[in-house]
Formats: C-alpha cells, sequence, structure tokens
C-alpha cells in the first residue's frame, strides 16, 4: 500500500472538496503545530478495529456506525457525547440479542467536522459566499469573516476531538457500559417499550448468572466494551499532520480516528483522498452512490486493498429508497468476481434527503427503513452478508428526519431543528432503525 507513497502525496494529486486558504504561512504554522501533537489513537487500536471488521467481513459480528452528521463546536459538551454513546449502546444490546452475534460498535464522533457540499457557493439575498464546509474549516453564520477558512479551527477540531475520546473512553472502560445497567441507558424522551423489555430479559440474564456463582463484573466482556472512532477523510491537511509512523512495524498509520471513510463525491481512484487512504494501515470505508460503477470499484479495491485483507475495506453503499435493486447487486457481482474481501454497509441516510414544504432539509423515516430493509434482502438475496449500518443521530430530542414512532411531522421540524449539516435520526427513530434490522436479519 506504501509504494510510491507518503503522508503527502495527495498533493499530487487533484482534491475535491477542499478550502481555499488565502494565507499558506498560516496553514503551514498550524499543521506544523499538529504536527507535534501526541496522536489521537493509536496503530494498535486501529488493527483491532481491522480484525473486529474482518469478523463482520466473515458473517460473525455486525458493524453499527453511527453518530453526528457534522460535530459542532457551539453544541459540545459532556451531555451530548455520553447521550450518543447511550443510544448507541442501547442499539448495540438489541441487535445482539437478535443475532446473537457481537456488535461492533463505531461512532462518528471526535473528528467528524468536516463536510463535503454539493456548490462551492451560496447565495442569500443577492450576496454569494462560501459554502459551510464544517467547523473545522469555517463557521456557519453567514457573512464574510465567518465563512473564510481559517486554518486555525484545526487545532480547536484537535482539543475537542481528544476531549470527546477522554470521555468516550472512560464511558467503555469506567462501568457506564456494564450490562447490569443495561435498563439505566433509555433516555426519558425515547423511551421504547421493546427496548426495555429486551433489557429486562438481559437483567434477567445477569441475574441467573449471578444465583449461579457466576461474577459478572469477573467478566470484562460484561462490564466493558469496545468503542471506536471514524470519520470522512475530507481535510486533507489535517490528516496529513496526524499521520504517524507505528513504532512496532514501522506502518503509517492514520491518528485522527480509527477508520476513516472517503465520501461518495471525492472517491476518485486518482484523486488526492484515495491516495491519501491507500497508504495508512487503518480500515478504510468508501461510499458508494449510484454512480458507482463497476469499473471504478474495481480501481477503488486494487488500490485500497491490493492485498485484499480481511476488514480493511467497507463499502457503506447509500442509493435511496427504491434504488438499492438497481446498483447494489452490480457491485456484488463485481466483488465476488473479484474474489475481494469486504465488509458490506448501508448507509440509508444520504440517499433520501429531501426539502420540506416548510423548507427545512429533512428524511422521511419511512424511506431510511424502506432502503435499510432492501439492503438487508438484496444482500441475502445474492449470497453476501448484510454487515452494518451506518446512519446520522443524535442522542438529543431533535426534530430533524420526519416520521418515527413519534410521528414528527414537516410542521414539527421547526421545534427542534439543531443540525448545522444534514438531518440526523433522534434517539428514538435511531433505536427503531436498530429494531428493523433485528427483525431482518432474524428472518
Amino acid at each position: 500500500m506504501t509504494v510510491n507513497w507518503s503522508a503527502e502525496s495527495w498533493k499530487k494529486h487533484t482534491a475535491l472538496q477542499m478550502p481555499d486558504y488565502e494565507d499558506a504561512d498560516a496553514l503551514a504554522r498550524v499543521t506544523a503545530k499538529l504536527a507535534s501533537y501526541p496522536p489521537l489513537v493509536f496503530a494498535g487500536e486501529a488493527r483491532a478495529l481491522k480484525a473486529r471488521l474482518g469478523d463482520v467481513a466473515r458473517g460473525e459480528a455486525f458493524l453499527l456506525q453511527g453518530g453526528d452528521c457534522a460535530e459542532s463546536f457551539s453544541e459540545f459538551s459532556g451531555d451530548m457525547i455520553r447521550d450518543t454513546f447511550k443510544v448507541m449502546l442501547q442499539m448495540a444490546v438489541t441487535l445482539t440479542f437478535a443475532t446473537r452475534k457481537p456488535i461492533v460498535k463505531v461512532g462518528r464522533m471526535a473528528g467528524q467536522f468536516a463536510k463535503p457540499r454539493s456548490a462551492p457557493t451560496e447565495t442569500k439575498d443577492g450576496v454569494e459566499l462560501p459554502s459551510y464546509r464544517g467547523d473545522i474549516i469555517n463557521e456557519l453564520d453567514f457573512t464574510p469573516e465567518a465563512r473564510r477558512p481559517n486554518p486555525e479551527k484545526m487545532l480547536e477540531a484537535y482539543l475537542h476531538a481528544a476531549a470527546t475520546l477522554n470521555l468516550l473512553r472512560a464511558f467503555a472502560s469506567g462501568g457506564y457500559a456494564d450490562l447490569e445497567r443495561v435498563t439505566e441507558w433509555n433516555l426519558d424522551f425515547a423511551r421504547d417499550e421493546r427496548y426495555m423489555q429486551t433489557a429486562e430479559r438481559v437483567s434477567q440474564a445477569v441475574a441467573f448468572m449471578r444465583a449461579c456463582g457466576i461474577d459478572p463484573n469477573s467478566h470484562s466482556e460484561l462490564g466493558t466494551t469496545e468503542y471506536y472512532t471514524s470519520h470522512e477523510a475530507l481535510l486533507l491537511p489535517y490528516e496529513e499532520a496526524l499521520a504517524r509512523t507505528d513504532s512496532i512495524t514501522g506502518d503509517p498509520v492514520a491518528c485522527s480516528a480509527h477508520m476513516l471513510w472517503i465520501g461518495d463525491r471525492t472517491r476518485q481512484p486518482d484523486g488526492a483522498h484515495v491516495e491519501f487512504c491507500r497508504g495508512v494501515l487503518n480500515p478504510i470505508g468508501v461510499k458508494c452512490g449510484p454512480s458507482m460503477t463497476a469499473d471504478d470499484l474495481k480501481k477503488l479495491m486494487s488500490l485500497l486493498n491490493p492485498e485484499n485483507e480481511v476488514g480493511r475495506l467497507t463499502l457503506i453503499n447509500r442509493f435511496g429508497a427504491g434504488k438499492v435493486g438497481d446498483h447494489l447487486p452490480t457491485l456484488i457481482d463485481t466483488v465476488k468476481a473479484e474474489g475481494a474481501n469486504v465488509v458490506w454497509c448501508c448507509d440509508p441516510m444520504h440517499g433520501n434527503t429531501i426539502k420540506a414544504e416548510s423548507g427545512f432539509k429533512t428524511r422521511p423515516f419511512d424511506q431510511i427503513l424502506q432502503e435499510t430493509r432492501e439492503f438487508v434482502d438484496t444482500c441475502q438475496d445474492h449470497g453476501v452478508y448484510p454487515g452494518g449500518v451506518h446512519l446520522e443521530m443524535t442522542g438529543k430530542d431533535v426534530t430533524e428526519c420526519t416520521g418515527g414512532m413519534r410521528d414528527v411531522s414537516d410542521a414539527d421540524l421547526s421545534s427542534r431543528y439543531h443540525t448545522a449539516c444534514d438531518p440526523r435520526l433522534n434517539a428514538s427513530q435511531a433505536l427503531e432503525v436498530a429494531f428493523l434490522i433485528a427483525e431482518e436479519m432474524e428472518r
């Protein structure tokens, strides 16, 4: 993977979706400072996740990947991190109980600060300014100063990521994820009776173990959990600055997150984002939209996983409800013909974004469920394992996606529409997706 590669070799390739920094010297100072900072994650952790994803590729585990659309500096808080982590635990318990398989939990957290945009500029009342590209690049306020790309924001992003990772590690290993607390993870505003029934059965199983003389606390699998982080590898100066060399093996590793993915807009085989990701040892995801061709996929698999390593490559499909059958079978046939090892994952969010009559960007929940169902059915019909789901979600009580158990309507969107970019599932809706997958996988 590292033949003719260096952490900065991406600069020789076309880099789409990148900000235009006006002050090259300021950018150089920031990236030099980032390069001197400690890594956010370590090579051993990235390898551990790759091994877990290898289990998914073999059909022995399931990938649950979820978190914010674009993390916001202004909304950063311990409560926000805790509540999203809590929902992920609920979903994992639901899926584990139904599938009898371990759940690989990967958050879109501690680094999901940059977003690709459909247009480089935005116009309001006759004024044209650069598009908002996430808090690591510029600001949401519609003013020239706020929309000017500022390299200093990368340093702020690093500090937010470090604090988020610190809290996530504490939650994962400090007793919060203990299965004896399974009934405590329910959020009051998203109380789900199906989850509570599952939680009670888990609690009974733990109590049965105690009655048999088995101390659950002596089994680390019951008292702690593994939790990994991921984000789109979009802002390449940030990724380059946080690339390191594994002190044990000498392999390059991206130390900004355990897993990186390449977006549907930046997955050109000869592009800068593929060039950077091909050289690091981390597991890599690729978003596959309707424009992905068999030839594109062959090239990407050859570049990103030339050794056909199990767990290295995850294909994250995002076609839209009603379109899975038009596109996914071609990709499955291509992977089979190449004998490639991949994780099949569904992103039912990005292909189902619409503009509501109220003017808000939203995602109908029934379409999210439909695409998820189509993904599972198509994979099973074509003899491959539907290995994961990738969701934009939050633990907050938001009204951004219409529908769901609480029947969020178009008129409700304005009440708690907090996203800085794309609409997210709230906790109740995210848990409903988990129950749907559980039901589909049990069939």
